[in-house]
């Protein structure tokens, strides 16, 4: 069986997933053992995010330097 956040989700889906987690834990009303399951997704789903970002810069750097055109960006 494929877990929930090995299926194919988009970026924007993994944001809002990532977003529902963190508003459910600043309630404070969940049971410790499920908050640090809750944790483990968010993080997982922070990774992913990452490298999604980190892939796309290098995308765009790729693009920018075979256009000959110089552009220096940090994405925070």
């Amino acid at each position: 069986m494929v877990e929930e956040n090995e299926k194919s989700f988009s970026f924007e889906e993994k944001l809002d997933e990532l977003e529902k987690i963190v508003n459910k834990l600043e309630t404070g009303q969940v049971p410790l053992d499920d908050a640090i399951e809750e944790f483990k997704k968010a993080m997982d789903l922070v990774k992913e995010c990452d490298e999604k970002l980190n892939s796309a810069q290098e995308a765009i750097a790729k693009i920018v330097t075979e256009n000959n055109d110089v552009i220096d960006f940090d994405i925070e």
